[in-house]
Formats: structure tokens, C-alpha cells, sequence
């Protein structure tokens, strides 16, 4: 199979006072930096979907895919982005992972493609009642599911979770130690990220 890995940062990023939050500082690098080097080596091929002049994301030499719906419909619309350049370029499945969470396991793709059993969609979850500590932007996604996503974007689903229940979604629990999942939406959770960069 295939793998395309779709870094959803098309967020408005309002907490953080706006801009890119892909693009700040972790370590010597940004967080995009880190989210491509955990992501690279667990896909085929790795597609940056971000809304506006996508050459402010030259440097990283990624394709930048944008929202084909109106008005940052959400990470629903960036999935849709990257499941339809990953179908006009021989792809069978999308990983979505988010652009401000720096620290996803490295074997994501892999437990993710183990848990489908036979479903379109696999997310991930953390420990405790699956469905309610579900990720809904860390999921394994079939091509096949572009026209129908585009069509409930059209009829106004925009939670990931209403989307994917509807379509079959497995769910993968990854449990133990900090938090994978862990993202920057603060200033403050900046910081803490910075903090278990350094540890």
C-alpha cells in the first residue's frame, strides 16, 4: 500500500495570536521540521496542506495542498486536500497528522495500517475509553472516501469524528509514557514543548 503523509496546518492558529504555529520555534528547528522528520520515514511521500502563499513553505520542499472548501471548514478540509492529491498521484491511503504536534509515535503508520481491519478509516486514540480520548487528526485514510468526504463538507460536516463514524473507523490505542499527542495551541504549551524537547 501506498502511504501519503498529509500534514494538516491550515489552522487559523487563533490561540496563538494567528500566523503559522508550524512554523515557531522547537529546539533549533520549527515545529514543521520536527513533524516531517518523524513523519518522512513512515510514508511514501509527505504533502503539506496550508491555506494562503504557499511560498512561505519553500524551503522544506514539500507540495502545499489547499482547502478546496471555503471558509477553514477544518481539519475535514485538509484531509479532503490531501486524499485528493494522493488519489491524482497513484496513492492508496492518507496519514493525516497535525502540524503542532511535534512528538507522534514513530510507529503510526504501521500500528495504524494494523488496526483497519478492513475499515476505510483507522485514528488513533490514547489510553482509557477509546472513543472518547480519540485523536481525529492522527488517522489513516482510504482514497476511495474523497467523494464522499467532499460531499458531507458540501452538506455541512465539519467534526472529523461525525465524518468517520459514518464512513467505519477503527481506533488504535497508544498508551504509556508522556503523551504523543501532545499539541501546541498556547504560548504556554510552547513552552512545554520546548521543555520535553530539551528532556
Amino acid at each position: 500500500m501506498k502511504i501519503a503523509g498529509v500534514i494538516l496546518a491550515g489552522g487559523l492558529a487563533r490561540r496563538m495570536g494567528g500566523g503559522d504555529k508550524a512554523l515557531l520555534p522547537l529546539g533549533n528547528r520549527t515545529l514543521l521540521d520536527q513533524v516531517i522528520a518523524r513523519l518522512a520515514p513512515q510514508v511514501d511521500a509527505v504533502v503539506l496542506n496550508a491555506n494562503g502563499d504557499a511560498a512561505r513553505f519553500a524551503r522544506f520542499g514539500l507540495p502545499v495542498v489547499a482547502d478546496s472548501v471555503d471558509g477553514f471548514a477544518g481539519p475535514l478540509a485538509g484531509v479532503l486536500a490531501g486524499l485528493d492529491w494522493a488519489g491524482a498521484h497513484g496513492f492508496d491511503a492518507v496519514l493525516s497528522v497535525a502540524g503542532d504536534t511535534p512528538f507522534f509515535p514513530q510507529d503510526l503508520a504501521a500500528r495504524l495500517m494494523a488496526a483497519r481491519a478492513g475499515q476505510p478509516i483507522a485514528m488513533a486514540a490514547g489510553p482509557g475509553a477509546p472513543r472518547a480520548a480519540r485523536h481525529p487528526t492522527f488517522a489513516l485514510w482510504d482514497v476511495s472516501l474523497a467523494n464522499a468526504l467532499r460531499l458531507a463538507l458540501d452538506q455541512g460536516t465539519r467534526k472529523v469524528v461525525q465524518f468517520s463514524d459514518a464512513a467505519g473507523c477503527a481506533t488504535c490505542v497508544f498508551e504509556g509514557g508522556d503523551d504523543p499527542f501532545f499539541n501546541v495551541n498556547t504560548p504556554e504549551d510552547l513552552q512545554a514543548a520546548q521543555a520535553r524537547a530539551k528532556g
